[in-house]
């Protein structure tokens, strides 16, 4: 069917239904010389190497002028030729050639492939466009039938072969006509231009063809011949207003032979065993009919014959390990798809259209062939089958131990049952199930049964032990402070552990400082004097706070203590030794008061003021 080309002048267009085949081509032949045009044929000047304005040569060869350098339009042609013209200056006819043999009040559908030579940057970026008419005269050159002009075709960044047609009707008696081109536009730097391909088919209404259910096509398989279907040939008239065919058909789809006998809008093809395609001649008078000159013809249907395919070809049993992905496989042509059962005929369908298939257990497996087109089945599945070897099953691990300590680390086989099992530690090069280790690091043991090999990966963290920073008296309280971080317990006499660093209210004296990590047994130590001097006392003989108490002051290497009443009287003195004073003086219980101190501990100097309450 002739197609339709956007972008084109109004008067132009192509045969909108079925065209006929080709009745005049002219594709300018072939040749590495350049050849004229018969006499007659154009009033432009031939010139064989570079033509110039006015001139115009039938050539291979477009290297001219920083022209593209392009091969002619003719599909698979060797050193074909095209019609290559460098514009007039002025306007006018550049060629023109006779169409004889044709049909009265017949339409017809005229084409030709053209090509702006002159590229969008050349011409300092404004080549003059090319621009065309087409004219179809009758044969006495003096009635014009048809004319349509191609409007500006501009120069491109590279080659670009457009097509254009025009369409004509002949008149009553009129056999022959006479085809015209014309250059619209004016010579110069551009309006460079070539031709090729020229062609003339009949047009007629577009015909399609279904059979009775209602398609234009049809596969069927092999196994199905031979087939025979009923053919409709459906018109849309808008071009004849009678119709009369002759059915053809072909191995090929090229090369057609009538079907004698089948002149009506049906057929019924005779059982056919390879691919075969239809079409039908159509004419609007039936003496035009066999006159390919005269007729149009339909599109094709074509019963497809598609061939059963082979069965798959395996690309082998498999024996592989548990935890190994490889897939069973088949290799099949391009055209053909693959489904996967569970049993060489019927069965379950297990995967559809996949070369590849991963099943989890042991077992044969069948692949089956199935074509693309009309769903074609291999007469036998292609048998294939995968063992599966025991895998060791192991579990990845990040586990901790404590600074100072060995810990054993171990492969921990879930499934171990096999004497053959082997270990190999890849950084210790160690081959039993278990190692002690004591460094920190990532740790990896391979464990084979025999068959398979698996990885386990250890990652071993330490836990570090507390470093104690420092260990202060804040009045009554002793704070610790550590260097590091974590889950640390503390303790004032190793045996009673609180995880806050700050004891409360602690009696003076001498103490050793317990730390450790919840989770270990190392247990950090460091010693501490903890002195404080209190506010006040109350010797009310309670028994509670009753003196001024000054515990763990004996555990400095030198110390001495004075204390003085409001008016500078020494009420007490001691050096090196512990202090404790009761509020007597002189066998005298002083009274409720504030009392002083000087106290010198390791030579630095502490003075203030306490309260004796009564």
């Amino acid at each position: 069917m002739c197609i339709s080309v956007s972008q084109l002048n109004a008067q132009l267009g192509f045969c909108t239904g079925n065209s006929g085949d080709p009745i005049f081509t002219d594709n300018f032949g072939a040749g590495t010389t350049s050849t004229q045009l018969p006499a007659g044929a154009t009033s432009y000047i031939f010139n064989p190497n570079d033509p110039f304005d006015g001139q115009y040569k039938v050539s291979n060869n477009t290297n001219s002028f920083g022209w593209f350098d392009i091969n002619d339009h003719t599909p698979n042609d060797t050193n074909g030729k095209m019609l290559i013209i460098n514009a007039d200056f002025t306007a006018g006819e550049f060629y023109r050639t006779t169409i004889n043999n044709l049909c009265e009040n017949t339409s017809y559908e005229f084409s030709s492939w053209m090509i702006n030579l002159s590229p969008s940057f050349d011409c300092s970026g404004s080549p003059i466009p090319i621009n065309v008419r087409f004219e179809i005269w009758d044969i006495t050159d003096t009635n014009l039938l048809a004319s349509g002009d191609t409007g500006n075709i501009n120069g491109t960044s590279s080659p670009n072969w457009q097509q254009y047609a025009l369409v004509f009707q002949t008149v009553v008696s009129q056999s022959s006509v006479i085809l015209k081109m014309r250059n619209n536009g004016v010579g110069g730097c551009g309006n460079d231009l070539a031709l090729d391909d020229i062609v003339f088919k009949t047009c007629g209404d577009t015909i399609t063809i279904q059979d009775t259910m209602g398609v234009n096509s049809i596969s069927v398989c092999e196994n199905n011949v031979p087939y025979s279907t009923t053919l409709i040939a459906t018109p849309d008239f808008t071009i004849f207003s009678s119709h009369f065919y002759q059915w053809q058909e072909s191995t090929d789809g090229v090369n057609w032979i009538d079907v004698i006998g089948e002149t009506s809008d049906t057929y019924t093809t005779t059982p056919v065993n390879n691919t075969t395609y239809y079409r039908v001649k159509v004419a609007e008078d039936v003496v035009n009919v066999n006159n390919d000159s005269c007729n149009s013809s339909s599109e094709i249907f074509e019963i497809n014959i598609i061939p059963i395919p082979n069965a798959p070809i395996s690309n082998g049993d498999l024996t592989i390990c548990e935890n190994d992905t490889t897939p069973l496989s088949v290799t099949v042509p391009n055209t053909v798809l693959v489904n996967w059962y569970d049993a060489p005929v019927a069965g379950n369908l297990l995967l559809a259209n996949s070369t590849t298939f991963n099943p989890t257990t042991s077992g044969i497996y069948y692949a089956e062939a199935e074509t693309i087109n009309s769903a074609c089945l291999s007469i036998l599945r292609t048998p294939l089958e995968i063992t599966f070897f025991e895998t060791p099953e192991v579990q990845d691990e990040t586990l901790d131990f404590c600074e100072n300590t060995t810990t054993t680390i171990n492969a921990d086989v879930t499934n171990a049952s096999s004497i053959n099992e082997a270990y190999f530690w890849r950084e210790t090069q160690e081959i039993t199930e278990s190692i002690d280790v004591s460094i920190a690091g990532t740790y990896t043991v391979e464990v084979s049964n025999g068959s398979c090999i698996v990885t386990k990966t250890i990652v071993l963290s330490q836990i570090d032990n507390p470093i104690i920073d420092s260990v202060e008296s804040d009045g009554k309280d002793v704070i610790i402070t550590t260097t590091n971080s974590g889950d640390f317990l503390y303790s004032l006499n190793g045996i009673s552990y609180q995880s806050s660093n700050i004891f409360k209210t602690v009696e003076g004296g001498l103490y050793t400082i317990y730390v450790k990590h919840r989770d270990c047994d190392e247990v950090i130590r460091t010693n501490h004097i903890h002195f404080y001097i209190p506010k006040f006392f109350t010797p009310n003989g309670d028994r509670i706070n009753d003196a001024f108490n000054l515990k763990g002051i004996e555990f400095y290497s030198t110390s001495s203590v004075s204390i003085f009443n409001r008016y500078g009287k020494l009420l007490k003195s001691t050096a090196n030794s512990a202090f404790s004073w009761s509020g007597v003086f002189n066998g005298e219980r002083l009274p409720t008061d504030d009392y002083w101190y000087v106290i010198v501990i390791d030579g630095q100097k502490f003075t203030g003021h306490f309260t004796l309450k009564r």
